[in-house]
């Protein structure tokens, strides 16, 4: 067992997440009640998920009432880190447009069994990666256009449609977005060694098929989260999702 649970674990847990409110509120980062919050509702969801997921999993109606619940908590957490208004349920077509097909593929192939067991833990890191994409492409694309607006009007000016000069200006900034799991692929097994190769090590794989698993999910990964910056990318080309 990597780690004990016991009392102990929930003082360590409890001054950690202290310390980083801590550091947040001296340093005035402005996301100190937004890191204890979020550290607290972590704990509660985790002990929720652990209590109902050995019944999900043997029911095939209640795995896909799960996953929809993912789904749709992925598109609101998304969607609100992009703008406050209306728009922000687009946010539900590139993490839709990012996953679907992957977990699609990897369900024709047999790579993953329809069986909860394989199924919730792998969609749940594409979605979770599709979520991170998307609120970093599609927010760094209306903080872009917000910021360089003169440029927009001056490509408009020049004879641009409205959407390819909107693209002009926010193309490079969405795709920003991408870095953090480039980099993770690119350091992985020198600098970081990610979950699924340590999941799959204490589970008493070998080497070879963890480091065989953990490349299918950093490819993947990078597949999904290209698609939602993308289609992020051209929802905010396009105005549909927008802070006017």
């Amino acid at each position: 067992m990597l780690l004990p649970v016991n009392p102990t674990l929930g003082a360590v847990l409890a001054v950690l997440l202290a310390a980083a409110a801590t550091v947040a509120a001296a340093a005035r980062l402005g996301r100190s009640r937004e890191i204890a919050v979020a550290g607290v509702r972590a704990a509660v969801q985790l002990t929720a998920v652990s209590l109902v997921i050995g019944w999900v999993i043997r029911s095939l109606p209640l795995l896909l009432a799960f996953l929809a619940l993912m789904y749709a908590v992925a598109v609101r957490t998304a969607g609100r880190r992009i703008t406050p208004n209306r728009t922000w349920r687009w946010a539900a077509l590139p993490i839709a447009a990012g996953v679907v097909p992957v977990v699609a593929a990897l369900l024709l192939t047999g790579l993953v069994p329809l069986k909860g067991i394989a199924l919730i833990p792998v969609a749940g890191i594409l979605i979770g990666g599709a979520l991170t994409a998307t609120a970093l492409g599609g927010r760094r694309a209306l903080d872009e256009l917000e910021s360089r607006r003169g440029e927009v009007e001056a490509g408009l000016a020049l004879g641009l449609l409205d959407r390819d000069a909107r693209l002009e200006v926010a193309r490079t900034a969405a795709s920003d977005a991408l870095l953090p799991g480039l980099d993770q692929t690119r350091t992985v097994g020198l600098v970081t060694l990610p979950g699924a190769f340590v999941g799959m090590l204490l589970g008493g794989a070998s080497p070879l098929h963890a480091g065989a698993v953990q490349l299918f999910v950093l490819v993947a990964l990078a597949a999904v989260q290209t698609v939602a910056v993308a289609v992020a990318l051209e929802l905010a080309a396009r105005g549909r999702i927008h802070r006017g």
